[in-house]
């Protein structure tokens, strides 16, 4: 179960994940950049090969879905720490975004993918350590290497991160 949101961002309920994607419903998502304690890495990662969403493509964010009853901190806290195994880090807000990959996208209903995006940042220098089912390989990139990944069309991006990847290098 996983909670369900209306379009202005509320918490309305709660559906098995199958249905909100399938259905396209609103839902929420946090995730966490990591950073370098200097601010100039950020942990990039590709996402296991069988994930139901993005498969295999780049990341560098840790995050999913917001459970019920859990606050979107709440959940960025649990996917670092699930993810990558850093804990005990404090997270601080970059960005609250509704996103919707749209029809044709390849990603959840015939609407796409409706979410409420919440991202955070954190520092730490690690260790890190990936959770196999989630993260194929990984590891620290430049603030440019991330931003040469993301402008790279031969190597796929997935799309939610992106928006929270492309807002982070802005505010450098």
């Amino acid at each position: 179960m996983i909670a369900v949101y209306d379009a202005a961002g509320t918490v309305v309920g709660a559906a098995p994940r199958a249905e909100v994607y399938a259905r396209s419903l609103w839902h929420g998502s946090a995730g966490v950049i990591l950073r370098s304690t200097d601010g100039r890495r950020v942990y990039v990662h590709r996402r296991a090969d069988d994930k139901l969403v993005m498969p295999g493509l780049w990341d560098c964010v840790a995050g999913g879905v917001v459970d019920p009853g859990e606050t979107p901190l709440g959940t960025a806290t649990r996917e670092l720490a699930e993810e990558l195994d850093v804990r005990g880090v404090v997270l601080r807000p970059l960005l609250a975004v509704a996103w919707e990959s749209g029809p044709g996208a390849g990603l959840g209903g015939p609407e796409g993918l409706r979410c409420h995006l919440f991202g955070y940042e954190a520092f730490s220098d690690g260790p890190v350590h990936h959770q196999a089912s989630e993260v194929a390989e990984g590891g620290w990139r430049t603030n440019a290497e991330l931003a040469e990944l993301l402008a790279d069309p031969a190597r796929g991006f997935a799309p939610d991160s992106r928006i929270l990847a492309e807002h982070f290098l802005r505010t450098l």
